[in-house]
């Protein structure tokens, strides 16, 4: 399990090369300025996927991701 410093270095290592920085930027600032439930937030943002799919591509993303 990574320590609290690694994740959130990781997290915006992941947000700025999939959004860019100024998009990984606004999409903090959103998430900080917004009062939500994150669970629920979870569950509509993957509502569609079907449980396989989600499943092979968190693997995928590990295979990649692995040191």
């Amino acid at each position: 399990m990574q320590n609290e410093t690694l994740l959130k270095r990781e997290g915006l290592r992941i947000l700025v090369e999939n959004l860019g920085l100024v998009s990984a930027e606004r999409f903090i600032a959103l998430m900080r300025r917004e009062q939500f439930d994150y669970t629920q937030w979870q569950r509509e943002l993957f509502k569609d996927v079907p449980l396989d799919k989600f499943l092979r591509d968190a693997d995928r993303y590990r295979q990649k991701n692995e040191p």
